[in-house]
């Protein structure tokens, strides 16, 4: 997995340009893969959210298993090794999918794809590898912006090749992940300074051995509770996103692609411009609830609105919620030691995983019911009513965990 490598120095640039590419090729499937699933159901909208939702289910409850032990696996042996790994999978996972001929191929594609999911939680490793504690911050908005600008292409491309062959994006996210590859191969650089690496642990790469090894971090501990419920409400708006829009306002697949782009091109903005100035100012402990305060008004709103243009205007809101996200992450490597960052990443990836297998489920079903005939339209809205609540229990619960640290930061050992 590795080859003679030019020496450079470890920098954000590299891991920003390997974020871009993964999200890029993420964001190709988002208009066209419930559009797939439903004509599997010969087009049925109840079934095939209903098995869309399974569907999304299964990959997070893969990536739930596989995010610890490759956050493990980084700490042992770099971050640049897991990152191939990972882009190895997503490959394999989107031509599998490409080529699928019926909902079984589709499914075990989804597996393999969740088993080696594991770039983002790396990704957030090999930033607290290459940033001083007090740049944390900066150094995840940036990533976030990365997330953002990948948001901002993907989609737009998915819904307009999906327009013209439903298959068609499945290969172009096959091709960025390939390419991304090869980046990673001949480019991009480690991070993880060797006198920082640990020994591989099954007890730690364990999802269960995991979360009780974070025992030994009070703090991180507190947080991850409300890191939890806030990704049950994310991992519900993404995966009914297309479904709702599609029945509420009758959009197409380029309709779902452009206002996702939006979303993408307003996270990066916030995330990239403004994430610093905003926390510089208040804290990661005030971001994260100024964020999550956004989080349920933004959710909120999109279940209420009863015209299309709305959603727009929603949307601004729903991007300045994404300070949360950097102040959320900084807070956390500031309570970690070097030589457990990608450990750590891993069991924060694996929680969002976690949270993915319920999310979808709880999301597509209801919206499934909530769209049978002589249901009144506003009723469609009701997953977006249950992850404004999830916000304001992730609110809480964050603000607890905060009011008993009364600890320091302190830069890791």
């Amino acid at each position: 997995m590795s080859a003679p490598t030019p020496s450079r120095k470890p920098a954000l640039g590299f891991i920003f340009v390997t974020v871009v590419l993964a999200v890029l090729g993420f964001g190709l499937l988002i208009p066209v893969l419930p559009e797939l699933v439903k004509q599997f159901k010969g087009g049925n909208v109840a079934s095939g959210s209903h098995v869309y939702g399974v569907l999304v289910s299964v990959y997070a409850l893969m990536q739930f298993f596989g995010s610890p032990i490759l956050g493990s696996l980084s700490d042992r042996f770099g971050r640049r090794k897991v990152i191939l790994i990972a882009l190895a999978g997503s490959s394999l996972d989107f031509a599998v999918m490409a080529l699928a001929p019926n909902l079984t191929i589709l499914f075990i594609a989804r597996m393999v794809g969740g088993l080696t999911a594991g770039i983002i939680s790396t990704a957030n490793a090999y930033v607290a590898d290459v940033t001083k504690p007090e740049n944390r911050a900066q150094g995840f908005g940036m990533l976030g912006a990365a997330f953002g600008i990948g948001f901002i292409i993907g989609p737009l491309v998915g819904g307009v090749l999906g327009s013209l062959d439903l298959r068609l994006p499945f290969w172009a996210a096959a091709g960025c992940s390939a390419a991304n590859w090869l980046y990673g191969y001949f480019v991009l650089p480690e991070s993880l300074a060797p006198e920082n690496r640990r020994a591989f642990s099954w007890k730690r790469a364990n999802p269960i051995g995991a979360l009780v090894a974070l025992k030994r971090f009070p703090a991180v501990l507190g947080l991850a509770e409300s890191y939890f419920i806030l990704t049950l409400g994310q991992m519900m708006l993404f995966s009914i996103w297309a479904l709702y829009t599609s029945h509420r306002y009758g959009w197409d697949p380029k309709h779902v692609g452009f206002s996702l782009t939006l979303v993408g091109a307003l996270s990066a903005f916030v995330q990239a411009a403004l994430a610093k100035r905003i926390l510089g100012a208040i804290g990661d402990m005030r971001g994260v609830i100024v964020g999550l305060i956004l989080s349920a008004t933004a959710q909120l709103l999109y279940g209420l609105a009863p015209q299309a243009w709305m959603i727009y205007a929603i949307i601004v809101i729903g991007s300045c919620a994404g300070i949360a996200g950097p102040a959320m992450q900084s807070y956390i490597t500031k309570h970690v030691p070097s030589n457990e960052q990608g450990a750590v990443q891993g069991i924060y990836s694996g929680l969002a995983s976690l949270a993915g297998i319920p999310g979808p489920l709880i999301s597509t079903w209801a919206f499934g019911w909530a769209v049978k005939p002589g249901q009144p339209a506003w009723l469609a809205g009701i997953p977006f009513f249950i992850a404004a609540a999830l916000a304001l229990i992730a609110l809480a619960l964050a603000a607890r965990s905060f009011a008993k640290d009364h600890a320091p930061y302190a830069a890791p050992a």
